[in-house]
């Protein structure tokens, strides 16, 4: 039994990596490929059955897992975000979730016939969509940016709200299924010690990180521990607390003033994705397949109302006063898929729930698991055509994404936003980042291929990579990584390869890409011409100013670096590209060539004086 045990955790984990990867191969939501594992181990072929294999283990394994999740998502609870990204964003996570909630509790209600207790329940556990189904769909559909904006920071803020939602109601359901406790006086004690203990360990574990108390490399475990040993500790204190808590500890966490997360969060992330993949294999496999079958018609018209009257009624309430277009509206209407959170909690709450011996406890996982094939499946083969329909599609996306902050990287990116093009600098130096944003410009802080930047990194309208860091050992990391996330030609880096030591040799792949600005170009070679006083300037090339006489002018000295023609950008990447008339080029302008143009206009001015009589 042990054996076997064994030998089914590790498959579980073997298949939970391919299906991630099968996810981002054919970018589509990885839960899709995780849901068919899992069906297809449970109650298609019988290979596993969680009940069996894991017996009394099994609960406990849900719990923990659930924990991790919810306090993970909390960690990106920054109330300060959601004012940062409009009002729309606002409505929706407020206003919208209220009336989702109201709508899918009523329609469960009525077509299912569950008691007001649990449709409530149910209605809270699918309000959340999720970046893990949001942001993969978005990366295929491509609407435009300010949409994208939208339905990507509604998944991640949405989430532990939901998530902290059907916590409560879930509590409520809990207290009031105990015929011993006086239902008021026991959820009061539920809420003081979630809320209390929440908020107590929340800041101590802040005040930790914020003075240093544990060593940076138990840091990250030493807050996973701790945040267990507080789930594990509140329950006892009060039964089915422990969920709240860490809730309300991740989000007490997230809105401390003075204490850095990110680190935090990245470990955080990476083990919520072996959890959340092996967990939804499990779960998938628990499904009873004639469960989900007889859910019949009810079921079905249920989905229905979730798609077609409680989104769009959420959407376009929440669109009163926006700048939205009657077009975004409906295809903001239109996208929300379910995500992996509303499994995980809802397959909890049911094992619960069906121990409290609540009717219609049974019904919930395969009413869930409804709302989420349902709405990842049509969406996802839908929402590229609806959005082409609506005439919301961004179409070629032009904006860059820089690596490396630098001066030279600032200057280049005040100039392209200038010309209206989406760029975004991202770095792992602060002084850089600080110094973007004293400029105005879009930044990320971090490395760029962490799980955290897949989520607040945002890409939209984003189309290539310049990387231009002096990091040798990250820039290749970086460039693979975007290679596979936009496309191999997608992706420029500065030639820093010295070809002096044989243990850096690169591979000829990686090398093909160092081209940008011309082979000849470095970092280095940048950085110097830009403190000893080289400009970014922006020239109309035209036929009374060809680039011929933009090279008279500033000589051989001067570098091209981008050109824009009909609102396409054009990264130049050596003396092959052809520059003809009617584009605007960027270039860097040494102080060699500044001063040989203030020569040449100093020599035109003479000789326009000469001529005087």
């Amino acid at each position: 039994m042990v054996e076997q045990i064994t030998a089914m955790l590790g498959l579980l984990g073997v298949l939970s990596l391919f299906c991630q990867w099968l996810g981002w191969k054919l970018r589509l939501p990885a839960i899709l490929p995780l849901l068919l594992c899992g069906l297809l181990l449970g109650p298609g072929l019988n290979i596993l059955n969680p009940d069996a294999l894991f017996g009394d283990l099994l609960f406990p394994i849900i719990s923990l897992g659930v924990a991790v999740i919810l306090f993970e998502g909390a960690l990106t609870l920054n109330f300060k975000e959601i004012k940062d990204h409009g009002r729309m964003v606002t409505h929706l996570v407020t206003i919208g979730t209220l009336i989702t909630w109201t709508c899918i509790a009523v329609a469960t209600h009525f077509l299912m016939g569950f008691a007001w207790e649990i449709a409530m329940l149910f209605g809270a556990l699918v309000v959340v969509t999720g970046p893990t189904v949001i942001i993969p769909m978005l990366r295929t559909v491509k609407p435009k940016s300010e949409l994208a904006r939208i339905l990507r920071w509604e998944g991640i803020v949405i989430d532990p709200i939901g998530a902290l939602l059907a916590v409560l109601v879930f509590e409520y359901i809990a207290v009031a299924a105990d015929p011993t406790s006086h239902v008021l006086l026991a959820l009061g004690y539920m809420l003081g010690v979630g809320l209390g203990f929440g908020t107590m360990t929340g800041f101590i574990v802040g005040v930790i990180i914020k003075r240093h108390l544990l060593p940076h490399y138990l840091k990250n475990a030493g807050v996973l521990t701790i945040m267990l040993g507080v789930f594990v500790g509140s329950n006892l204190l009060q039964e089915e607390s422990g969920l709240l808590t860490v809730t309300v500890m991740g989000v007490v966490l997230a809105n401390m003033r003075g204490v850095d997360i990110a680190d935090i969060i990245e470990f955080k992330e990476t083990l919520t994705v072996l959890l959340i993949s092996a967990l939804f294999i499990l779960l998938a496999a628990r499904l009873d397949s004639q469960a989900m079958l007889n859910l019949g018609w009810e079921g079905l018209a249920l989905l229905a109302v979730v798609m077609l009257i409680a989104r769009p009624l959420s959407v376009w309430t929440c669109g009163i006063g926006t700048t939205l277009r009657r077009n975004d509206k409906w295809f903001l209407s239109w996208v929300a898929p379910r995500g992996i959170v509303a499994a995980a909690v809802s397959s909890l709450f049911a094992i619960k729930l069906e121990t409290l011996g609540v009717a219609g406890a049974n019904l919930i996982v395969p009413l869930v698991f409804l709302i989420i094939i349902g709405t990842v499946v049509v969406q996802s083969l839908t929402a590229g055509p609806w959005a082409k329909y609506l005439g919301v599609s961004a179409g070629s996306s032009q904006g860059l994404l820089i690596f490396g902050a630098s001066l030279f990287s600032r200057e280049l990116a005040k100039v392209l936003k200038s010309k209206n093009v989406t760029v975004t600098l991202a770095d792992n130096n602060w002084d850089n980042i600080r110094l973007a944003r004293m400029d105005n410009l879009p930044v990320y802080f971090g490395n760029p291929t962490s799980e955290h930047a897949s989520n607040f990194l945002d890409l939209t309208g984003i189309g290539r990579l310049l990387v231009m860091s002096p990091y040798r050992q990250l820039n290749p990391l970086v460039s693979f990584h975007y290679q596979d996330l936009l496309g191999f030609k997608k992706v420029y880096g500065l030639n820093n390869n010295d070809g002096n030591s044989a243990r850096h040799q690169l591979s000829e792949v990686y090398l093909e890409r160092l081209c940008l600005f011309g082979e000849s170009v470095s970092y280095a070679k940048l950085a110097s011409l830009m403190s000893k006083g080289a400009l970014i300037k922006s020239t109309s090339i035209t036929d009374n100013f060809t680039f011929t006489d933009f090279m008279t002018r500033y000589g051989e000295c001067a570098i091209p670096l981008i050109y824009l023609q009909a609102g396409k950008v054009n990264i130049i990447t050596g003396a092959s590209d052809s520059l003809v008339s009617g584009i605007e080029l960027i270039s860097l302008i040494p102080i060699e060539a500044q001063l040989l143009a203030k020569e040449l206009d100093e020599a035109l001015v003479t000789q326009a004086a000469e001529k005087l009589p």
